[in-house]
């Protein structure tokens, strides 16, 4: 599909890629790894059209379209939620537009016989067929799936997009590139911005609804589930393997074994060959030898090993003093913003030496609870931090909130205090900021670097209470590891707050789930608890009654509609006036969609069983298969319509 050919990059005299081939094919799941700074953003942009390299070329055929998801991108604020995501058809309005010009062209052409004409035709013919596939599909239960998916509401259809917040607006950018269905998807670092669900969504659609898929992620469980190939970038080159990401582990290490075999070898050959030249150098018996050793030393094309770094970040919490039995004792402990109530009646009490994971879709309150441990926001209820608690708190943002314009060195050292200042050099160094990188202004720093530098901070004092929001963000694979082993090593308590499944997994022995403004305890790990997710899903699934035959399908509207008129309403606070008005007039609509859609049902079904018809009375035209092939698309998407709003329904009704 896509041909990388002899792409050379180079920055300042250094060279990124060296004469990089390889292939793009329609159903590969490709994850590109490498460390930090070996050029996957890089690859991404050239292969997008964003950035030229140096030499070389990708060759991508006329009729493929490519998507494109950067990590940092400017955001439009002017619309609403849905309006933002329909701009992800408007490919499909381009075409119907060069359609328009086509019947136009041809309606003026009277050379009936020639190739032009003949090639008009086609132009047409396939123009025709893709954009009756496109506007089959329903584009408007496809959007309310995707955003759906993506962790959005329905009450945030209509909201202004400059409500979100940047990470919220990225999930729209994502659900507008996945809903305009390019060939090949470009996704760089696609689950900063999700949580766990989402990601799970995201996993499902790759694997079952893209087409080929390269991606850059830290998010080792993502792209093993996602990814059928790995492409390894090193030293300008480039190793393919087709297997996903932890059989490539295996493989690579392999492979490093290998090639430090042969650098040994040649490493020796070439100590011999030097040897020789210097003995002898000076000797005429020997200049004729000499001289062809010399030659022969030239022609040796140099191994290369990309050796794992001995350097890598060195991270040890340091004892936790005692603490009480209980660190955290919370009760009917509840946060509020205005109206809206984040979550309500929190009770749990976290043991001395529990390792817990806070986890659910993103605005449920999980960060929000941790400001309420720290004292940073107000609340409701009673919330107890233990005897001798000392907390260490890794926010968010932690990264952002340091001073850009000073050095790595100083961040510490106006921190620092007591004998601890005579050990900056070596605590730098053990974070992989020796020599001259304790020099570098914070400014100029990545965001893995921001995130260990901020770490530093954390260990400058002991603590027996680590609380830790999202500390992986921007944190390659090994460093993920050694910050991992390090909490495990911990003997104090940790809440860790974490959308990354592999990063929890072995990590934390209980489970708190934030939604619906409850937090829920679940006992054991993070699989565990995704487990028990996936069976209480099926179980709600399996008590759903089946709709395979038509008659029932035909049926299931009134059915539905009957169901939810009898079903009682639950009990729920006493509404104002102006808010039953406006629930009302909410209401008055929802039902007036299901109406609309259930007629539309209606007629797609007459449509359909009329073109059924035509070819049991014996029709031959060629033309009825297409015709009735897209009748029940439309019938599909008609379907798929009534249920979501049906379920919008059920919802005021409830």
């Amino acid at each position: 599909m896509i041909s990388i050919q002899n792409l050379s990059v180079e920055f300042s005299a250094k060279s990124l890629f060296d004469g990089i081939n390889y292939v793009i094919n329609p159903r590969d799941r490709i994850a590109l790894v490498g460390k930090n700074g070996a050029g996957k953003s890089t690859m991404l942009k050239i292969i997008a059209g964003l950035q030229q390299p140096t030499s070389g070329h990708v060759a991508v055929p006329a009729d493929t379209t490519i998507g494109y998801l950067p990590q940092q991108m400017q955001l439009s604020d002017s619309v609403s939620l849905r309006e933002e995501t329909r701009k992800a058809f408007s490919h499909i309005d381009r075409m119907q537009e060069r359609l328009d010009r086509y019947n136009a062209e041809l309606a003026e052409r009277t050379d009936y016989e020639s190739a032009g004409y003949q090639e008009l035709i086609e132009k047409m013919t396939t123009l025709s067929e893709r954009l009756l596939m496109e506007q089959s599909e329903g584009r408007e239960a496809e959007m309310e799936r995707t955003l759906l998916g993506l962790g959005f509401t329905r009450d945030d259809f209509d909201r202004p997009t400059s409500e979100f917040s940047g990470g919220w607006r990225m999930r729209v950018e994502l659900a507008k590139l996945l809903l305009s269905h390019p060939d090949v998807l470009l996704l760089d670092e696609p689950t900063n911005h999700l949580d766990i669900e989402s990601i799970q969504w995201l996993e499902n659609f790759l694997q079952t609804k893209a087409g080929a898929v390269v991606l850059v992620s830290h998010d080792r469980a993502f792209i093993d589930n996602v990814t059928n190939r790995t492409i390894e970038i090193s030293l300008g080159k480039i190793y393919d393997y087709s297997v996903n990401y932890s059989k490539f582990v295996e493989l690579r290490k392999e492979r490093i074994e290998q090639q430090m075999r042969a650098y040994t070898n040649q490493q020796k050959q070439i100590q011999e060959t030097e040897d020789f030249i210097e003995r002898f150098r000076y000797k005429a018996t020997k200049s004729v030898q000499v001289q062809s050793r010399i030659k022969q030393l030239a022609k040796i094309e140099r191994i290369e090993v990309d050796e794992v770094d001995n350097s890598r970040l060195n991270l040890r919490f340091p004892p936790a003093p005692r603490s009480g039995d209980y660190p955290l004792i919370l009760d009917n402990v509840g946060k509020a913003y205005g109206d809206h109530q984040v979550f309500d009646h929190a009770t749990f009490t976290i043991k001395r030496g529990e390792k817990v994971a806070f986890v659910g879709k993103n605005g449920e309150g999980k960060s929000t609870l941790v400001k309420c441990i720290m004292g940073q926001i107000p609340f409701t209820g009673n919330l107890k931090v233990g005897h001798n608690v000392k907390i260490g708190y890794f926010a968010q943002n932690q990264a952002q909130l340091m001073d850009g314009e000073i050095t790595v060195f100083d961040t510490i050292d106006h921190v620092a205090t007591g004998d601890i200042r005579t050990k900056i050099r070596d605590i730098l160094g053990a974070f992989m900021f020796g020599g001259e990188a304790s020099d570098k202004k914070v400014k100029v720093l990545s965001g893995g670097e921001k995130t260990r530098l901020a770490m530093i901070r954390l260990l400058l004092e002991p603590v027996n209470l680590l609380i830790l929001d999202e500390p992986t963000n921007h944190l390659d694979m090994p460093s993920k590891d050694v910050l991992k082993q390090a909490i495990k090593d911990f003997d104090g308590t940790v809440i860790v707050v974490s959308h990354d499944r592999e990063f929890l997994d072995g990590l934390v022995e209980k489970v708190y789930e934030f939604g619906g403004g409850q937090v829920k305890e679940c006992l054991g790990g993070i699989y565990e608890f995704l487990e028990k997710k996936r069976m209480a899903s099926l179980s709600e699934l399996e008590r759903r009654p089946p709709a395979t035959e038509s008659k029932a399908a035909a049926a299931a509207p009134e059915a539905k509609k009957a169901a939810a008129q009898e079903a009682a309403p639950r009990q729920e606070r006493k509404l104002s006036y102006a808010e039953q008005r406006e629930r009302d007039k909410a209401q008055r609509r929802a039902r007036k969609k299901v109406e609309e859609t259930e007629a539309e049902v209606a007629r797609m079904e007459a449509e359909v069983k009329a073109i059924e018809q035509e070819l049991a009375e014996g029709a031959t035209d060629p033309e009825i298969y297409t015709r009735h092939e897209a009748a029940v698309k439309r019938l599909e998407n008609a379907m798929s319509l009534w249920e979501l709003a049906s379920i919008e329904l059920e919802e005021f009704d409830a």
